[in-house]
């Protein structure tokens, strides 16, 4: 989804409030077991921007090593979550590449992960993003999605003018 990791960047440049602001990229419980085509696009425009890029995860849902490369991968939620500026909540499930004996299972439903208002509180007032459609009160809860922090309707827009970017680029080139 490398058009939507550009709108998330995108939004990002829009929102920053320091030259180098702390992402981080946290996986989120889901009923089902989500590919990881967002968080690995995602991962990939991070380790290219000027960002503080951190992924934090249940042990057992390692991102491809070619996507994560010299971003710092986090265990811990809560320490992951100190400081950081932008909060990019998304579920996947166990690649084939680090786990191929549990591929595409979901091993954990943990909702100690779901990004409610204590985890915010843990960050440098962060915003929260995420791809839509979520699955409210299990990735996100409900204060937090519907919060002025929430930058969910600015990222959706921005997907449009990645696709417009993109486009205008592919035709110019013709």
């Amino acid at each position: 989804h490398p058009l939507q990791a550009f709108a998330d960047l995108i939004t990002i440049e829009e929102y920053k409030r320091t030259e180098r602001p702390k992402v981080v990229l946290t996986w989120a419980p889901h009923p089902r077991a989500l590919p990881q085509a967002v968080p690995n696009s995602f991962a990939d425009f991070m380790n290219e921007a000027d960002v503080d890029f951190v992924i934090t995860h249940p042990q057992g849902y390692e991102l491809d090593p070619k996507f994560v490369r010299g971003a710092k991968v986090e265990y811990d939620q809560k320490k992951a979550f100190e400081g950081a500026d932008f909060i990019y909540a998304k579920n996947w499930a166990c690649p084939g590449v680090t786990c191929p004996e549990d591929y595409g299972k979901i091993l954990s439903k943990d909702m100690s992960w779901t990004v409610d208002t204590e985890h915010m509180s843990w960050t440098n007032n962060a915003f929260f993003m995420h791809c839509l459609p979520v699955r409210r009160n299990m990735i996100v809860t409900d204060d937090v999605i519907e919060a002025p922090t929430s930058l969910v309707i600015p990222e959706a827009a921005n997907r449009e003018i990645s696709a417009t970017v993109v486009l205008k680029r592919m035709l110019q080139n013709l």
